[in-house]
């Protein structure tokens, strides 16, 4: 199995990993040892002169001391954690230990065996200790193979857990970042845009410029708020486009309509802070700076299937052959994609009368 990065062995002992490794490994030792016994009592049992503690003795006393032995193989895996991407690497440092636990083990059991047998006034009858030492080592590490097979398996999809979670860390902080950097991008230019509105009456109308500065602040406001969360409800991105086509509709005047299509039971539904906005500073650059025509701007929230549907178009202009999004049109894809993946879409496209942008964007809420 190959690891995409090495973790530490603090990463390795995270509670959540230690508790379900833990969990895992007792079932399927408990399974194994309930296997064996039942095999040694059923065939030690067919002996007339086998007594029904024995077999329980024997298999126990092998069950106790190996069980000892795994749990100290448990504790101190954290030190090969590094080694799970290199399996070899791993098995050979549990198994360099393995002539020296194996006779411990033969020792340790059979010591406990003919304590148990002296207690009970018998004698322990058993095969010459040179076949003793070999069988039971031999049986000995086909266990332990077997049983740092399931180990290693079992850290090795814990550390598979455990890196998921961190790269789904990291990419959620990359996205975060993305964000932040694309709305920094954002209202500098809506900002521009706004002040060059007003400074172009401040000399002409002075109450008109007035009142689009008291306008100019309560966007602000929605603004500096719109920082302290990524989603707003769509009432509150709607509010803000409606105090920039008020700051836009008093510069152009007579030149410009505009209308508001929206389903009321939509007005709730979070959709990211200062999306939109961009989309109708780019219908009054390329809609209603370019012409002397009257034009029609139309704002439609609506609901799509599963989705909900967002259109800002304008009358009196078309999309010029090979054109190309500017800043604004990318950022809001590229924001649109961090949060809802491919299930969001931006559009723009020629309508018999004029251009629309199209907003898709999911209403099952955005990607984690």
């Amino acid at each position: 199995m190959t690891m995409p990065a090495r973790l530490s062995p603090a990463d390795f002992h995270g509670e959540r990993s230690v508790t379900l490794s833990a969990k895992a490994l007792a079932l399927l030792w408990t399974v194994f040892w309930l296997l064996m016994f039942s095999a040694t009592l059923q065939e030690a049992l067919r002996n007339p002169s086998t007594r029904w503690w024995e077999p329980i003795l024997w298999e126990g006393s092998s069950a106790l001391v190996f069980t000892g032995w795994m749990l100290v193989a448990f504790r101190v895996r954290g030190r090969y954690a590094r080694y799970l991407d290199r399996p070899l690497i791993w098995f050979g440092s549990y198994l360099r230990w393995l002539p020296l636990v194996a006779v411990t083990f033969v020792v340790v059991v059979y010591a406990m065996r003919y304590g148990v047998y002296a207690l009970v006034g018998r004698t322990y009858v058993h095969s010459g200790w040179y076949f003793i030492f070999a069988y039971e080592s031999v049986r000995f590490t086909l266990f332990a193979g077997l049983w740092f097979g399931v180990l290693f398996g079992v850290d090795s999809y814990g550390q598979w857990q455990l890196q998921k979670q961190r790269l789904l860390r990291t990419q959620k902080a990359l996205a975060e970042a993305q964000l932040a950097q694309l709305q920094g991008q954002l209202r500098p230019h809506f900002l521009f845009n706004a002040l060059n509105t007003v400074s172009s009456l401040m000399h002409t109308d002075v109450a008109r410029a007035d009142r689009l500065v008291a306008t100019l602040g309560d966007l602000l406001r929605i603004s500096l708020r719109s920082d302290e969360s990524e989603m707003t409800p769509l009432a509150e991105e709607l509010r803000t486009l409606e105090l920039y086509g008020d700051i836009m509709r008093e510069r152009f005047r007579d030149r410009v309509t505009l209308s508001w299509q929206t389903d009321q039971a939509l007005l709730d539904t979070p959709v990211p802070a200062l999306l939109l906005q961009p989309l109708l500073e780019n219908v009054f650059k390329h809609g209603v700076e370019r012409t002397v025509a009257h034009v029609r701007v139309t704002i439609i929230a609506r609901r799509e299937n599963d989705a909900m549907e967002i259109v800002v178009s304008n009358s009196g202009s078309m999309l010029a052959p090979g054109h190309h999004d500017g800043v604004g049109f990318r950022n809001c894809r590229e924001r649109l994609n961090i949060i809802y993946g491919h299930e969001a879409s931006l559009r723009v496209r020629n309508e018999v009368d004029g251009v629309a942008a199209c907003v898709l964007i999911p209403l099952s809420g955005a990607t984690p």
